[in-house]
């Protein structure tokens, strides 16, 4: 019963945890808020730099988008992210480098908030595959 209290005070915690990413270099908190977070290739030299990822937030610090470019700085997919009630992922949308959907995930979540199923679609609707995640503890 202490471990299931002690999970469920930690899982209530992550909203409140999830706007912020800590800085790398400074050990201190970045708010999430409206972000937008690129990645940059660099050759050896420093000096030719492609864009290689960029990652937006929402109002609220949630992920809402996410891309991923090549070499040449074209587009190779992008993701982009649903939240439903409980500030639970609903829905995941892949597209291709056109922007064309390409797949879409749903998930349902356990009593404790931790994901429980994953489906995965065409961009038809036909369901592809599912995933069942299963959490396993030890009695130390």
């Amino acid at each position: 019963m202490k471990r299931i209290f002690t999970i469920m005070v930690t899982l209530m915690m992550f909203p409140v945890l999830g706007a912020f990413a800590q800085n790398a270099e400074t050990g201190t908190k970045i708010n999430k808020k409206n972000l937008v977070v690129k990645e940059w290739n660099t050759n050896a030299k420093g000096v030719a730099s492609t864009l290689d990822h960029l990652t937006t937030y929402s109002p609220d610090g949630k992920k809402i988008e996410e891309i991923e470019y090549d070499s040449a700085g074209k587009q190779k997919w992008r993701k982009r992210y649903e939240w439903g009630e409980n500030d639970k992922m609903a829905r995941e949308l892949v597209y291709d480098e056109r922007n064309r959907l390409v797949n879409y995930k749903k998930f349902e979540y356990n009593e404790f908030g931790k994901k429980k199923m994953q489906y995965t679609y065409d961009a038809k609707g036909k369901l592809i595959s599912t995933k069942v995640f299963e959490y396993i503890t030890s009695n130390d």
